[in-house]
């Protein structure tokens, strides 16, 4: 049975499938438009969601299976009322693949384990793979030689960096993370982990941008987060005199919601060099691949 838990999970012919297979997608989207077919899907959120939330429902049914969208709360998915594991397997009588948005990473990867029914990340605290899959795919469209690239990572030290940064080990690009100094003290062991030749720390954003390609950022304290960080990002938001030191070519990413004035200015978060909506797009096209990756025998 397969899932789609982690980036670090695959090795980097799978993710090429993945994203080879999302290319294909969007390109004939008409020649996929059964491959889902008497296939349904359930959606579990335990937090908001936008993009996720339409680009699951409305890849799905595009691909010509159905959706059923279960409220954590009303179908007791806490471990309260029943066990999660019991939810599943009732769930399993009925659907074919689960996609589970929730607060507990350590939860989705011991019922992935279980192998009741293949199992989808939406986004927990500790990861966000779709989102980074999706961005993947918007950089090989905006770059040819997407392998030789420079990106740059200016914020918090999240769930969508750390997906990011398990896509860099794979790929092995060269990633500036730049982050406030209290902040990476935090993960630092995390990191060093990680860390390799082309994957450096920086807590100056100008110099960590310098001839880089992309620039990517997100809201400077995620969502339910409680711990108010913003006082540490002071020089942090990107914005006109930052995307300047970058490449003359260079993109600007956000996975959205945007906090607009903190993490990014209108001028840049709405400007030429903001993909911003084509990131959102292609994460229908990156979920239809992974739901066909995980439902295919």
């Amino acid at each position: 049975m397969k899932h789609f838990i982690d980036i670090n999970n695959f090795n980097k012919k799978e993710i090429d499938e993945i994203v080879t297979l999302a290319k294909k997608i969007k390109k004939n989207p008409k020649k996929f438009s059964s491959f889902c077919k008497n296939k349904t899907l359930g959606l579990i959120f335990e937090k908001q969601s936008l993009r996720t939330r339409l680009s699951f429902y409305v890849g799905m049914q595009k691909l010509g299976g159905s959706v059923l969208e279960l409220q954590s709360k009303d179908i007791g998915f806490d471990d309260i009322r029943e066990k999660a594991e019991d939810v599943l397997n009732v769930l399993s009588q009925y659907i074919d693949c689960v996609m589970i948005r929730n607060n507990n990473h350590k939860q989705i990867v011991n019922l992935s384990k279980e192998n009741i029914l293949p199992i989808i990340n939406g986004l927990t605290e500790y990861s966000h793979p779709c989102q980074i899959l999706g961005d993947f795919l918007t950089l090989q469209e905006n770059f040819k030689n997407y392998k030789k690239l420079s990106i740059v990572w200016i914020g918090d030290y999240n769930n969508v960096l750390r997906s990011l940064i398990h896509l860099q080990n794979i790929y092995n690009f060269k990633l500036n993370v730049v982050v406030p100094n209290q902040i990476f003290k935090h993960h630092k062991n995390e990191f060093l982990k990680l860390e390799n030749k082309n994957l450096k720390y920086f807590s100056n954003p100008i110099e960590g941008v310098k001839k880089s390609n992309c620039i990517m950022t997100d809201v400077w304290v995620s969502m339910g987060e409680k711990n108010n960080k913003t006082k540490y990002f002071k020089n942090f938001t990107v914005n006109k005199k930052i995307m300047s030191n970058a490449s003359n070519n260079a993109i600007f990413m956000h996975c959205l919601p945007a906090k607009r004035g903190n993490e990014v200015t209108s001028d840049v978060l709405d400007g030429k060099n903001s993909v911003v909506l084509k990131q959102a797009k292609n994460r229908m096209y990156i979920q239809q691949a992974i739901l066909i990756y995980v439902l295919k025998k």
